[in-house]
């Protein structure tokens, strides 16, 4: 979990290639999967799942190597050439996500599985808070096993339905590998997470399996896409790749303080190498990036 700093303005969008720098056009481009996937929908073309509507018995279900633009800080870049955008499901108008959907991108709302003290509905995970998360104040791990923690989940299902999320990005998940204050049992861990994800397609969206790598074996035939943040940094890129040959993507995020390109430069050979659909972007997840392609 790395969540945005929302103080922050956003930088001046980068997006640039490993072959060669160039900046976005201020015109909103048509997706550029096409080929790879089908750029309306961000489903493979051939030999994929494909994606299902809202309400048809279906979800949404992004192809390997499906383009994505994550971005949490700041003013929305919605000129980025990219299928999928991964945005902040609270923070996020409505005619932000009517709008991207007019250009044909699929959004993928994100939100926090643990307490912030900031979002309206804290009230009622407060009750259930453990430890604080490491280098985010204001922030806390919260007693999974919980009912009423559940509740809060189904709750934000139906906002990102209701606002027309064609898939969600749940954060933290992985709250026993980091001491929640809780004796959280792997059972417990993987438990939420499919609850999660059952009620997010019955819902018609798709679900992300965030980070959580120790239990990828259980939890990949539950969700549709990884969200993961330094694979490369952390060397634990190798565990992911599961994701790849069963034809659900990886939406990977490195970050850097420094030359955003410089990084891409290392790390861009090895993501595609891996099929991965890797983005270098600084830790505020404002809209600064460097796009491996």
């Amino acid at each position: 979990m790395l969540d945005a700093l929302r103080l922050v303005p956003a930088g001046a969008l980068l997006t640039l290639s490993c072959a060669a720098c160039s900046t976005s056009s201020s015109a909103a481009p048509p997706p550029r999967d096409a080929g790879a996937a089908d750029a309306r929908t961000g489903t493979a073309a051939v030999g994929g799942d494909s994606g299902g509507a809202a309400g048809s018995g279906g979800w949404y279900r992004p192809a390997v190597g499906s383009s994505w633009h994550i971005q949490y800080a700041g003013e929305l870049d919605t000129t980025v050439d990219a299928v999928n955008y991964d945005i902040d499901l609270f923070d996020t108008p409505q005619a932000t996500i009517d709008a991207l959907h007019a250009q044909g991108r699929k959004v993928i709302c994100y939100f926090d599985t643990a307490y912030e003290e900031w979002r309206p509905d804290a009230k009622k995970l407060a009750p259930y808070r453990g430890n604080p998360l490491d280098d985010w104040p204001g922030q806390a791990w919260v007693d999974i096993r919980e009912p009423a923690v559940f509740e809060v989940m189904l709750e934000r299902l139906e906002l990102a339905k209701q606002k027309q999320c064609d898939a969600v990005d749940p954060d933290d998940v992985d709250a026993r590998e980091n001491n929640p204050g809780f004796p959280l049992t792997a059972e417990d861990q993987q438990g939420f997470i499919k609850r999660i994800a059952d009620a997010a397609h019955a819902r018609g969206m798709g679900v992300g399996l965030k980070n959580d790598l120790k239990d990828i074996g259980v939890l990949l035939e539950h969700v549709d896409f990884q969200v993961n943040e330094q694979c490369f940094e952390y060397d634990e890129c190798g565990k992911l790749t599961p994701f790849i040959r069963a034809g659900k993507p990886v939406f990977n995020v490195e970050y850097s303080d420094d030359n955003l390109a410089d990084l891409g430069a290392s790390v861009c050979p090895k993501a595609l190498a891996f099929k991965f659909s890797t983005v270098i972007k600084r830790l505020d997840l404002s809209a600064a990036q460097f796009v491996c392609r």
